[in-house]
């Protein structure tokens, strides 16, 4: 018999996140009671993830990470899959798991990678050399290792809406006012930046500016996230988004809404007209 089978229904789900009784509720040693009204909904999720309430600073960044991904418009995947899951007669629910189940490594995995690109730059990083110059020579040989993986596109960096990202300059100023306050190290918003400027060395002087993945990222990296950890922060936040696009789209006559309005029909690529051989 294997040591797993030996455990009783308790062992066998047993967590560090929730101690759970008749009248009692303790997240990770802390009542509910006590959070309630005193901890913000950012705190618990580090609360929860990480097994410790954040320090203000921290709180304040992740809270920020999370309030710039919310939305993006129906020109994102994940907000135009929630309109159209919702006319098509399901719940909310429903709409907000099928959007969701968009968020994969195109769209949604990117600050993911972009955490573990500068957890892997600052891997090459001699121990306690923390200079301008030590960083663009890391930057350049984990940017020639990508290229030699045949990865072309330097993840959080570009996006093709926005040639500029709104969001991306002030995640960065806030990040630097924490390291200015010594509350984070700002050794990823060097990163960050130097990657920025190693790849328009390359293209000429043509800037590529760091988009909201590439901002959010610095955030988690400097936070301490795991790079897994980092796309399901992405889908909480994207989720409200999800959640208001899915409601209003439910005020409204729709039924079945597709990708294209219904006066326009897609493009036929096939072959013409045909017989069924006999």
């Amino acid at each position: 018999m294997s040591e797993r089978a030996k455990l009783s229904p308790p062992d066998w789900w047993a967590t560090s996140i929730i101690e759970m009784k008749p009248g009692m509720i303790r997240y990770r040693g802390y009542a509910i009671e006590d959070l309630i009204g005193r901890v913000g909904f950012a705190e618990m999720v580090y609360l929860l993830t990480r097994g410790e309430l954040p320090p203000k600073p921290a709180a304040r960044l992740l809270e920020a990470a999370l309030v710039a991904a919310v939305d993006h418009g129906p020109q994102a995947p994940s907000i135009a899959v929630a309109r159209m899951a919702m006319t098509c007669g399901i719940g909310i629910n429903n709409a907000m798991a099928s959007a969701i189940n968009t968020l994969g490594d195109v769209h949604g995995g990117a600050g993911e990678q972009c955490v573990a690109l500068f957890g892997a730059i600052a891997a090459r990083l001699p121990e306690g050399v923390r200079d301008a110059a030590a960083i663009t020579t890391a930057v350049t040989a984990e940017i020639d290792a990508l290229k030699a993986r045949g990865i072309r596109h330097v993840p959080g960096y570009g996006h093709r809406f926005h040639p500029l990202d709104p969001r991306a300059p002030r995640l960065l100023a806030l990040v630097d006012e924490a390291a200015a306050a010594g509350a984070v190290s700002g050794l990823y918003a060097a990163i960050g930046r130097t990657i920025e400027d190693v790849v328009a060395a390359r293209r000429g002087g043509k800037r590529v500016p760091m988009n909201i993945d590439g901002a959010t990222g610095v955030i988690f990296a400097e936070l301490g996230f795991p790079p897994p950890l980092c796309r399901g922060l992405f889908v909480l936040s994207r989720s409200v988004g999800c959640l208001a696009h899915a409601w209003e789209e439910s005020q409204s006559d729709y039924r079945n809404k597709g990708p294209i309005p219904r006066d326009q029909i897609w493009t036929y690529t096939g072959p013409g007209p045909r017989n069924v051989p006999e």
